[in-house]
């Protein structure tokens, strides 16, 4: 049965343990089956916020409190057994740095079949093999035994982080987290990788938290856009509307920084428009 109401919502700030703070009273809300890109400078918070859903920002030696809800539960009652479940199940995370987030010294077939298997030791071998070939496919890579063979030496940049953003669709989670996942990338696969978490977000019916500190490649496929600043939202709009009527001075700087801003008409799609512009 689905779940009315929000799949994601919050209110929570965060500290580092020696008191210095980190984010301010940061609420947000994300439908299910909405991307919602959250924009900001180097250092703004963004990634914090990202540990922080998914529970992890002790391993940045800080500390979050507040209200965090994920599709009906209050995670931050949950023990941390019950986060383990969760994690690369229904809440998955694509980090920036495909090279150094994949084991070196395993085969990529290794590693799909791990992430498969932490969460579904109870599968045959076909049914196994049957998932992470449909998933590969779903990211534009070769589904076959030779490209499983491969080591992320052998692969380039591009191809890894397909790779990544493969095992963190695995088990098609509800939340897709995506942490800066194009700025390793050319522009051409940029725009291919962005295409892409466009076309999972409707096949899979998957949220989607795509982080960035490029406007431009975060209002590409972005239904609403949050601005972030020094640890605090201080807008959030559906994307056109942040173009056209931006109402905090930090994403009037930030919209005037562009290169090319692009116009919305009435009657042109702003993704389109984005996206011819990208």
């Amino acid at each position: 049965m689905t779940m009315s109401g929000p799949l994601l919502s919050l209110d929570i700030s965060a500290r580092y343990r020696n008191g210095a703070s980190i984010l301010r009273n940061v609420s947000l809300e994300l439908k299910r089956g909405e991307v919602l890109g959250l924009v900001g400078q180097s250092g703004c918070g963004k990634s914090t916020l990202a540990l922080a859903i998914l529970r992890l920002l002790h391993l940045k030696h800080g500390i979050a409190e507040g209200r965090l809800h994920f599709n009906g539960r209050d995670l931050a009652a949950l023990s941390e057994r019950d986060m383990r479940a969760l994690r690369g199940k229904e809440i998955s995370l694509v980090l920036q740095s495909p090279v150094s987030a994949l084991n070196p010294a395993l085969r990529i077939g290794t590693q799909l079949d791990e992430a498969w298997h932490a969460h579904r030791r109870e599968t045959s071998r076909n049914e196994r093999i049957d998932a992470i070939y449909k998933t590969l496919r779903h990211v534009s890579l070769p589904a076959d035994a030779a490209f499983l063979r491969r080591y992320p030496s052998e692969l380039s940049v591009g191809q890894a982080q397909r790779v990544l953003i493969g095992m963190a669709v695995l088990h098609r989670p509800l939340l897709l987290i995506a942490d800066e996942p194009t700025s390793a990338l050319d522009i051409i696969t940029q725009s291919e990788i962005l295409q892409m978490f466009s076309r999972l977000s409707s096949e899979f019916q998957m949220s989607i938290l795509f982080i960035s500190h490029d406007l431009l490649s975060v209002a590409t496929i972005s239904d609403r856009v949050a601005v972030m600043d020094h640890g605090e939202i201080v807008e959030c709009q559906a994307t056109a509307g942040l173009f056209t009527r931006p109402s905090h001075p930090y994403t009037r700087r930030l919209i005037s920084a562009l290169p090319v801003v692009p116009q919305f008409p009435a009657d042109v799609n702003y993704q389109a428009e984005i996206r011819r512009l990208v």
